[in-house]
């Protein structure tokens, strides 16, 4: 199992050279990747007084793809991971250019997690329409697949028409890794059909393993091997101290979890030291557990 970092990027700041040093902090400590959240635009809750979003236009958030493409230059190994960008919110063949060129700056150390996400305020000042998100997800991963693998591409969907045209430079890889995100069933079923990874939204216990045996199933009626699916599960350091992250890590390892990631966010902490001083101490926890962090 795979370990890498979640950039705090709700509580580290903008500061460039911060965010450098805990890139390559995470990379020093030999973790596996640094995973980034996604969100365009945050929601004012002042006229919204029904708001339940956990996130509003105070949060802060990076823009995954020049985030990465500063990060391919002051790192090395680290792979980069969306974990979501949310897909249906963007134009496809976009993603597809933005994708490809951070994989070709970072040597092919882009993993692309996509998602439909819930945040209607940004699907309209976006100008896309939220209630067909995920009808139109499925096609997206196609028009993107078809963009990364062929120089000439004809495509033409219910949403998406390319006429013999490619982008380049194309992808170091051939296709990019593309996981989703999500935990509705519909979702469940799109992972198996569609994705070569997941990341879920439970907890590594029985329930944990009922909902992972009922993706297995999927992906065996689509005729895919389950093996070939990714798991990444997730820890966060606020829920207790080293003896509990290293249980929850050998509970992901038990259930089967490819990759894990773990989040600093929501800990209190109050300076960037801090994160990077607690990614040291997850660490030290989790040594000898025959993970790859």
């Amino acid at each position: 199992m795979q370990v890498g970092v979640i950039l705090p990027q709700t509580e580290i700041g903008a500061d460039p050279v911060v965010i450098r040093d805990y890139a390559q902090a995470a990379e020093d400590l030999g973790y596996s990747h640094l995973l980034v959240y996604d969100h365009v635009l945050g929601a004012s809750s002042e006229h919204r007084p029904d708001w339940r979003g956990p996130y509003d236009h105070r949060t802060q958030f990076h823009e995954p793809f020049v985030l990465f493409g500063y990060l391919a230059g002051v790192t090395q190994r680290l792979q980069l991971v969306t974990g979501i960008v949310i897909l249906p919110q963007r134009q496809a063949a976009l993603v597809a250019k933005q994708a490809a060129e951070v994989d070709v700056l970072s040597g092919g150390r882009l993993r692309l997690g996509v998602g439909i996400g819930w945040n209607d305020v940004e699907y309209e000042a976006l100008g896309e329409d939220f209630h067909t998100r995920g009808r139109r997800v499925e096609e997206q991963i196609a028009v993107m697949r078809a963009l990364w693998t062929q120089e000439i591409v004809s495509f033409h969907g219910h949403w998406h028409h390319i006429t013999d045209a490619g982008i380049n430079p194309l992808p170091t890889q051939r296709p990019i890794p593309l996981w989703m995100g999500g935990g509705a069933e519909p979702v469940i079923r799109r992972v198996a059909r569609l994705a070569d990874g997941w990341f879920p939204q439970f907890r590594p216990d029985e329930r944990g393993r009922e909902t992972l045996q009922r993706l297995f199933d999927y992906a065996r009626e689509a005729g895919r091997d389950p093996a070939s699916i990714g798991i990444e599960g997730r820890v966060g350091i606020a829920n207790g101290g080293p003896d509990d992250w290293a249980r929850a890590v050998e509970a992901w390892q038990q259930i089967g979890a490819t990759h894990l990631g773990m989040n600093t966010m929501g800990a209190g902490l109050d300076s960037p030291t801090k994160h990077i001083d607690a990614i040291r101490r997850f660490k030290e926890a989790i040594d000898g557990l025959g993970v790859t962090a």
